[in-house]
This record gives structure tokens, C-alpha cells and sequence, in this order.
């Protein structure tokens, strides 16, 4: 098999690649990243010399770098992980989100359309989405696959959209396809504008940890490795045209979870317990800001039989193992661009 998997210098699309370049060694597996702020050749230095493992820098937003690499490798199947993330980013230049999340996507399908013969047994687009699509839940119930879309922020309506155009080229040109709308994924390489790096980061160098409104936003965790465990058994076992929810059972209102993250810094710091939560500073709430995600994910395991693995303690426990292991990491990808980003959205509210 010629896999391609998109995004995969990124933080989730990282741990994808090294999984299916170990656990596989008669897939060629080809890495497509643009190695924008996100995207780091350092997240996969450990497999860059495995023979079944390539790397292509390109842009999916480039319709003839696609055609060209295509041809070249005649790719089999597809995990689509590359997209803008971040919903601060998306409220500041929505259009970034529609170019690489939506005619990016689409690039991609046309692809397909035009090079499969649409034969599960051999091809599969696998689109990896957000439970972001959903929009936002009350205090109780949950997100199903059969949930009705609602976005409320520019990153969800472009993944919203993607997700769209993904079941209508299934329809519409019969190419193989699965959607997965993922919870909230932490643990290691993760770029450090998401909450749990940036204040890891922070607590470590005792700057303020700006927490939007309340602090009572919901959602739900999963550890990466899980979610690439589930990638893997839905991207082989997963049936055509149909929607996963993966998700990690596993809800935290933002305040209490930054101020378990806090206990646990000041404890693997050496610090007296209580530092790092005087670092916590409100900040003004951001716009459309969705108050409470949780995913019911009864259909993956079900069906296909997986659960995560770890609990949110222990895995928020190996992230700052992580993080304060790597910090060269940390202040390599901090540098440049990204202070300039961190102060204009986090210190003058």
C-alpha cells in the first residue's frame, strides 16, 4: 500500500506517521507537510531513515504540486490530518482556515476523483475532523455521529464544510471515504499556543496563564497516542461512508483542569504547592467561544473495539514528563513568529 498522510509533521499527524511506519513495514508510508508554524521535522526525527517512510514538503492548497505527486507515487489511500487548528488564529484570518481546510480538501478529493478506482478494498479517503462541527452542549448530553452540525467559530465552520464536501465526493463520485470528529487531543509535541503546552510552558517560566471568561468551559481529553491507536483501527477496520466519534470519556471544566496542572508542575518543579496557580490571570472571553464539548463515543467502541488507554491524570502526567524533558523543544519552536502571535493575542486583554 502507497498511504498518504497529510499533516504529519504536526502534532496529532506525528504520532499517526510513527505509529503506521512501525507497525507496518509493507505500507509505504509518505508524509505530506507544508512545515508551516506547526509543522516540525523534529516531532519525527526518530523514523525519518525507515525505509518505508518518505517525506514530501508541499502545500495542499497547490493543485499541480497534488497532480504532480500523484502521478509520481500513486497514492492508495489517505489520512487527511492537515488543516488549521487553532480558533483564535481562525477569529483573526478566517480566509487562512477556508484555503487550507476547505479548497485544500477539496484539492485532495479531486485527486481521488480523478486517479481511484473507488474500490474500498484498495482506496479510502479517511478525513480526520473536530467535535468542534457539532457547536456547543448544555450542561447535559453529548455529541453522537448523528449530532447536527452547528459551528460557531471561522476554524469549525471550514472543518464543518470539509466534512461536507467529503461525504458529497463519496456520494456524488463513489470514493471510498470515513470521517472520525475528534475531542480535544493533548501529550507530546504539541505546539504550545493550545492550552495545556502554553501553560506548561508558562507555569515553567513563571508567566501569567490567561484563562478566557469563567474559566468553566467544558471539554473532553484525549491522550494523541490514543487517538492514533483509533486512527489506525478505523483507517482498517472502519466501514465506508460512515462516522466515529473519538473521544475520551473524559470532561473537564478548563479551571479545574488548570488547576490540576498546576498541582502537578508545582510537584514535579519542586515547588511549594500553590505557586503556579497565582500565575492564573482572566482575560476577556474570546468571540462565539462554545461552553461545554463531550463526545459520546459508544460507536468506535462498539464496533471496532477501542477505548482509551490511559486515564487523564496519567497522561497529563507523561505530557510535563515530556515538556520539561524537552524544553530545548519549547524554546526552539517559541522563538520568532510565535512570540509576536502569543503577545498579541494573550497580553493585551
Amino acid at each position: 500500500m502507497n498511504l498518504l498522510i497529510t499533516g504529519g509533521a504536526g502534532f496529532i499527524g506525528s504520532h499517526v506517521v510513527r505509529l503506521f511506519v512501525k507497525a507496518y513495514s509493507d505500507y509505504n508510508i509518505y508524509n505530506l507537510d507544508k512545515l508551516s508554524y506547526a509543522g516540525n521535522l523534529e516531532n519525527i526525527k526518530d523514523i525519518e531513515k525507515a525505509k518505508n517512510y518518505t517525506f514530501i514538503k508541499g502545500d495542499i492548497t497547490d493543485k499541480a504540486f497534488l497532480t504532480e505527486i500523484f502521478r509520481k507515487y500513486n497514492f492508495d489511500a489517505i489520512i487527511h490530518l492537515a488543516a488549521e487548528s487553532h480558533v483564535d488564529r481562525s477569529i483573526e484570518n478566517p480566509l487562512a482556515f477556508v484555503e487550507t481546510n476547505i479548497i485544500g480538501t477539496i484539492n485532495l478529493l479531486e485527486q481521488c476523483r480523478k486517479n481511484w478506482n473507488n474500490d474500498r478494498k484498495k482506496h479510502l479517503f479517511y478525513h480526520i475532523s473536530t467535535d468542534e462541527v457539532y457547536g456547543s452542549l448544555g450542561e447535559k448530553g453529548l455529541f453522537e455521529e448523528t449530532t447536527s452540525y452547528k459551528p460557531n467559530s471561522p476554524y469549525s465552520a471550514s472543518k464543518a464544510s470539509s466534512d461536507h464536501f467529503v461525504r458529497a465526493y463519496g456520494e456524488t463520485y463513489k470514493i471510498p471515504y470515513i470521517i472520525t470528529n475528534c475531542s480535544n487531543n493533548y501529550g507530546a509535541n504539541q505546539f504550545p499556543e493550545k492550552l495545556i503546552p502554553l501553560f506548561i510552558n508558562n507555569i515553567i517560566n513563571n508567566k501569567s496563564l490567561p484563562v478566557y471568561g469563567d474559566g468553566k468551559y467544558t471539554r473532553d481529553w484525549l491522550y494523541v497516542e490514543d487517538h492514533a491507536r483509533a486512527i489506525d483501527i478505523v483507517f482498517h477496520n472502519g466501514k465506508n461512508k460512515e462516522t466515529y466519534n473519538i473521544g475520551g470519556f473524559n470532561e473537564w471544566q478548563n479551571i479545574a483542569l488548570i488547576k490540576l496542572l498546576c498541582k502537578l508542575m508545582d510537584q514535579k518543579l519542586g515547588r511549594n504547592e500553590g505557586t503556579s496557580s497565582q500565575l492564573i490571570t482572566y482575560i476577556t472571553d474570546r468571540p462565539g467561544h462554545d461552553r461545554r464539548y463531550a463526545i459520546d463515543a459508544n460507536k468506535i467502541y462498539s464496533e471496532l473495539g477501542w477505548k482509551p488507554s490511559v486515564t487523564f491524570e496519567d497522561g497529563l502526567s507523561k505530557t510535563i514528563d515530556w515538556y520539561l524533558d524537552n524544553q530545548e523543544w519549547l524554546v526552539n519552536i517559541t522563538s520568532g513568529a510565535y512570540k509576536e502571535y502569543y503577545n498579541k493575542m494573550y497580553l493585551k486583554k
